[in-house]
């Protein structure tokens, strides 16, 4: 029988291959502007899970476990600048939320 953290935990795999294989071209801040969130509040999240649970983690080794590689590495490969309009979209969804 699956658990239900089973089930969870290859949900989040299947969104990570999306994010990280599938969907490259989506950036960062376009998850911002649309969902609040990105590759890097996952991986906040995971390091305080981690943390919740016991296993200290820097920010780091959580991008590395959100991104399948250093965090830096993933930048220079797929991080583009963001454009005049991501960034005015940005703070404009910012100041909506409050953020």
């Amino acid at each position: 029988m699956t658990t239900t953290t089973e089930l969870e935990a290859a949900a989040f795999r299947r969104l990570l291959q999306h994010l990280n294989q599938d969907r490259l071209d989506v950036q960062n801040i376009d998850l911002m502007i649309q969902a609040g969130f990105c590759r890097n509040c996952l991986a906040d999240w995971y390091r305080e899970a981690a943390e919740a649970a016991g296993q200290p983690m820097d920010k780091e080794q959580a991008r590395e476990v959100i991104y399948g590689m250093p965090f830096a590495e993933w930048k220079a490969r797929h991080q583009k600048a963001a454009t005049p309009e991501q960034l005015a979209a940005f703070e404009a969804t910012q100041k909506r939320h409050g953020g």
